[in-house]
């Protein structure tokens, strides 16, 4: 190619540039119209912006910051057509629904901060952010309007009637974002756990363990899902949540801890976190006469029953045939290690229905709200592992209601995208007809993280293999922009 030609391409390309962030800037109908023919040639197959209008924008937010009024206008203007270019583009595009998750920080509330966040989402084509509202003991709720048991995330002085959640729905609808909640659920964190009165509350474990010394970091405090005050006390804080009225409420560590080498494995009673009061109890109540009950009393305390327990039994209670508990058959063929068998099934049920029982309660507010609700679980966290044991985190989400949206956390490390798309087609070979399979995705774009191949290349593979998803979400921000998040999470709010 000559010199002339040459100056005449790079001149067309600067030109063909400029002409999109115009188009992507301008107000005309034939400009949108020009945008909706274009915008996959302009754009990757993601909805993401050009560069130019990016460039564009920011400098206006930050022209609008310093008190410009033109830039204010202009960049009002800007947003509402990235907003519109976003609904299109995304109603046409693969996933329809691309989602991404984020954790807000005390710093988020200085002015224009949601505003920058919220852009950089919409400039790489997410129509969807999952704010997490509810982590590490302390909820996203301004301190003057926060009656639950946790602090609230901003609690600097003079910050009390800053709402961030409120901020960033309001904000992400006007960028044509759906904004959900995301919370902790069965997790309640430490300052739960240093409340008066809590410690009832926790899980326990039968070497009289919690989670607080079980967790090697102490980072997590899960709760006996049968007490009644943890249940009250989520309940409200849903309920407080919801008040903002986000556009839908997705629930997270719906399970218990999981522990390192064997302690990932609950193989024998002892291992599970039913040893709270309220926990034994209800196991307990499962019995269904006296026999039933003081057997199942006896293998809880003692981990295993045995014939003097079976003969004690017998002539404890000799005008009842057979002990009897919730979903037992008894069987003229049962014997001691069948009855055994049957104790530790019935434990690890009762432990299992401990979890979809929380669930279900906590999504009751949103159901009579009409939000949507959503559960987010690993897909390997309600594995049985080898003859008796099974995953120690007892994540029943098969049992989960199908008319939750479901988020399976397709974390797999294996250098390509086979394992990940496994775990996303062992959900969906599960999931009830109708179910809607959410896939989390961890990565970045544009480049491998942890061994996980770069965001394009597992969305190009989950496409392939899953064609029935239509909706993907990526975790996490933090991942995508890690100098912003550290920023963010360390810097002092004055």
């Amino acid at each position: 190619m000559s010199n002339s030609s040459l100056q005449r391409a790079q001149q067309w390309r600067r030109l063909h540039r400029r002409l999109v962030a115009a188009l992507l800037t301008s107000s005309s109908l034939v400009s949108q119209c020009w945008l909706m023919q274009t915008a996959q040639a302009q754009t990757t197959a993601y909805c993401q912006l050009p560069n130019e209008a990016i460039t564009q924008k920011e400098n206006l937010r930050i022209g609008a910051l310093k008190g410009n009024t033109d830039s204010d206008k202009r960049y009002k203007a800007l947003v509402k057509q990235h907003a519109d270019y976003l609904r299109q583009c995304r109603s046409r595009t693969w996933p329809n629904t691309q989602s991404i998750w984020l954790r807000l920080y005390p710093c988020d509330a200085r002015s224009g901060g949601i505003d920058d966040i919220l852009d950089r989402l919409v400039n790489r084509g997410y129509n969807q952010v999952n704010v997490e509202v509810f982590y590490d003991g302390q909820v996203l709720l301004p301190m003057s309007d926060n009656q639950t048991a946790w602090p609230s995330v901003v609690r600097t002085p003079g910050t009390d009637k800053i709402d961030l959640l409120a901020q960033i729905i309001q904000k992400g609808r006007e960028r044509g974002m759906r904004v959900y909640a995301w919370m902790y659920t069965m997790n309640f964190g430490y300052s739960y756990a240093q409340r008066s009165g809590r410690q009832g509350m926790l899980a326990r474990n039968g070497r009289g363990e919690t989670s607080v010394t079980y967790v090697p970091d102490g980072s997590q405090v899960f709760v006996d899902p049968y007490n009644m005050q943890a249940k009250t006390d989520y309940y409200q804080l849903v309920q407080a949540v919801l008040k903002r009225r986000p556009d839908g409420i997705l629930f997270d560590y719906i399970r218990y801890p999981r522990g390192t080498g064997s302690d990932s494995v609950a193989a024998r009673v002892e291992d599970l976190w039913i040893y709270s009061e309220a926990a034994k109890q209800a196991l307990y109540d499962r019995a269904l006469n006296r026999k039933g009950r003081e057997l199942i009393q006896r293998y809880i305390s003692k981990g295993s029953i045995n014939a003097s327990d079976l003969a004690s039994v017998n002539q404890l209670y000799p005008d009842e045939a057979t002990p009897l508990w919730q979903g037992r058959t008894p069987s003229a063929a049962d014997s001691l290690a069948s009855l055994q068998w049957q104790l530790w099934q019935l434990s690890v049920a009762h432990a299992a229905q401990g979890i979809l029982d929380f669930l279900n309660l906590a999504t009751v507010p949103a159901k009579r709200a009409g939000i949507k609700a959503g559960a987010v679980f690993f897909p390997d966290g309600n594995q049985a592992v080898g003859q008796v044991g099974y995953d120690s985190r007892l994540q029943p989400w098969d049992r989960f209601s199908s008319s939750l949206e479901w988020y399976p956390m397709s974390y797999g490390v294996c250098g390509n995208t086979r394992c990940i798309d496994d775990l996303v087609k062992r959900v969906v070979s599960r999931a009830s007809p109708g179910t809607q399979v959410i896939p989390v995705l961890a990565g970045d774009w544009g480049r491998s993280v942890s061994n996980r191949p770069a965001l394009e290349v597992q969305m190009r593979a989950l496409r392939q293999e899953v064609p029935q998803i239509d909706s993907v979400s990526h975790f996490a921000y933090s991942w995508q922009d890690p100098g912003s998040d550290r920023d963010r999470k360390f810097c002092r709010l004055d």
